[in-house]
């Protein structure tokens, strides 16, 4: 029969009561071969007639089983069908599912309510234990109390105490961890700090290593160059070629933070084992003195710290490649312009393609007035002319409208969403800007994973007002510190782009004083020339 409207459990008790048919030598299942089937099997039948008093020694006193049936059934030949009354019994359970449940299946106890309902001798048994029809629907729609007992295992479990032999093994796993952990971390440091001169990462790699090792101290204590075995480990012999072959600067970072991060996560692991030794190395057990046990590591929580700088070492590695992805990303980026069309002197369109005909390589939409409707179209055209000078777009403060112009990314200010929230409108691969005007600030947004900042601004500017300016001291501050691509910006024009530049500021964002000229393509060119005469070569 077709298992539709049926659980798994229906049909399986349907199966049996062919089984019961077959050995019994019927042509045909009827109600007390269901019965039998739903009693012996585990399930909310079952359970049901457990509650009410019947089991199996009650039904074989009023329905026997022929003397050849026994519980371990095989299956008939050929299926067995069911009786007209069975089926019968079948459609009953279908319209009770559907009376009482969301689903509209038929289970084993919507089957059982159903012989109590279709089936007048069963119906008759069931009477005196107060399983009567009323009596079963109003259980069907009550939650199920489990009225069997708990599996006895018919064994016992020893736990073997740990031998010297484990701590031994322990120490040294947790030796070639540690190595690991700090070697790992020594090379992304060296690769940040001599081949990246990113101060800010820099810093938290040897934050990150130095915490590392006072971490471990608490582990030395145990005696692990004592257990180191290197002659002995089977591992310094097993090579793989790709472990042999780096192509990028980006692969050995890649590869250090993944064998940091697998090195921690087998050190906070292997160090819950330490939390049964003392730091002498004999099993702690409790004092006769004290309800307390012995303490066992004298920090109890190094496992929770290990864990904790794994997942600062997952923000760090972010950044970093980040970084690196998007310094290539940005290469050739130098001027950023930011389009209004009110502060145009010939309009948007004309100022774009002549700027991007300048060599322009990123325009930013920054329309505070549009409609979202005129922002789309606008937005549409600078999409395209953007398009076929391979020139990058973004799109100011709408991440919603970056996706849907397909533009490149968006920029968001402090003010606006958070880079993770426009990271999820954006997804990815569309670049996420965002805007800073502290070092902290600035600080954050490389941990919070934006692909470049604006840092300013830098001087007054017509197209935007701040209460305080964060000036050129602070472009100095992220000059120092930060290698994560970055535009200084606000008021920049060519009368003052040489003092920018004096900051450390190889990439300028600029709006008038590019849409404001009567000669945007000139002007653009100008203020690259100004930037290339001074910068310096980037990654």
């Amino acid at each position: 029969m077709s298992d539709a409207g049926l659980t798994p459990g229906a049909m399986r008790a349907l199966d049996g009561a062919g089984r019961f048919a077959w050995a019994a030598g019927a042509v045909a299942a009827e109600p007390a071969h269901l019965l039998w089937a739903l009693s012996l099997d585990e399930t909310r039948a079952s359970e049901l007639l457990a509650q009410c008093g019947i089991d199996i020694a009650v039904i074989g006193s009023r329905f026997p089983r022929s003397p050849n049936v026994d519980d371990s059934l095989e299956p008939p030949p050929v299926p067995i069908p069911l009786s007209p009354l069975l089926s019968d019994v079948v459609r009953e359970a279908r319209e009770l599912a559907r009376d009482l449940c969301l689903d509209e299946v038929a289970g084993t106890e919507h089957l059982l309510s159903a012989l109590a309902i279709v089936d007048v001798t069963i119906a008759e048994f069931f009477r005196p234990f107060g399983l009567n029809a009323p009596g079963l629907r109003e259980r069907l729609q009550q939650p199920l109390i489990l009225a069997t007992q708990p599996i006895v295992p018919e064994f016992e479990i020893h736990w073997q105490p740990p031998t010297d032999t484990d701590l031994f093994d322990t120490l040294r796993t947790l030796d070639a961890a540690a190595n690991r952990a700090r070697e790992g971390l020594r090379v992304v440091e060296d690769f940040v700090r001599f081949s990246l001169d990113d101060a800010h990462l820099s810093r938290l790699l040897k934050e990150l290593r130095h915490e590392l090792t006072e971490r471990l101290l608490d582990l030395d204590r145990f005696g692990l160059t004592a257990a180191r075995d290197t002659l002995g480990d089977v591992g310094t012999r097993i090579k793989t070629s790709r472990e042999q072959t780096r192509l990028r600067p980006i692969d050995v970072v890649v590869a250090n933070c993944r064998r940091v991060e697998e090195a921690l996560r087998t050190l906070e692991e292997f160090s819950k084992l330490l939390l049964g030794h003392t730091a002498d190395g004999s099993a702690g057990e409790e004092s006769t003195n004290s309800p307390q046990p012995h303490p066992r590591l004298a920090d109890p929580h190094l496992p929770a710290h290990l864990e904790q700088l794994r997942y600062r070492l997952y923000t760090v590695e972010k950044a970093l490649t980040t970084t690196l992805a998007s310094r290539q990303r940005l290469a050739g980026c130098d001027l950023y312009l930011l389009v209004t069309e009110s502060l145009c002197h010939h309009g948007a369109g004309p100022a774009i393609r002549q700027a991007l005909a300048a060599e322009v390589r990123i325009v930013q939409l920054r329309e505070k007035s549009m409609t979202d409707r005129q922002l789309i179209e606008a937005a549409r055209r600078v999409r395209n002319w953007t398009r076929e000078a391979d020139a990058l777009f973004i799109m100011n403060d709408r991440p919603d409208l970056a996706v849907l112009t397909e533009a490149d990314g968006v920029h968001v200010g402090q003010d606006e969403l958070s880079v993770r929230e426009a990271r999820r409108i954006v997804g990815p691969h569309r670049l996420v800007g965002v805007s800073t005007h502290t070092i902290e600030q600035a600080r954050q947004a490389v941990l919070d994973g934006a692909d470049y900042l604006g840092v300013g601004p830098c001087f007054a500017t017509s197209t935007k007002s701040f209460d305080q300016l964060a000036g050129l001291d602070f472009v100095r501050q992220v000059a120092a510190e930060i290698t994560l691509p970055w535009f200084a910006i606000g008021g920049i024009s060519l009368a003052n782009i040489a003092a920018v530049r004096a900051t450390g500021a190889s990439r300028v964002a600029v709006s008038g004083a590019i849409c404001s000229s009567p000669t945007p393509g000139t002007a653009a060119a100008d203020l690259i020339e100004q930037l290339r005469q001074t910068s310096v070569p980037t990654l």
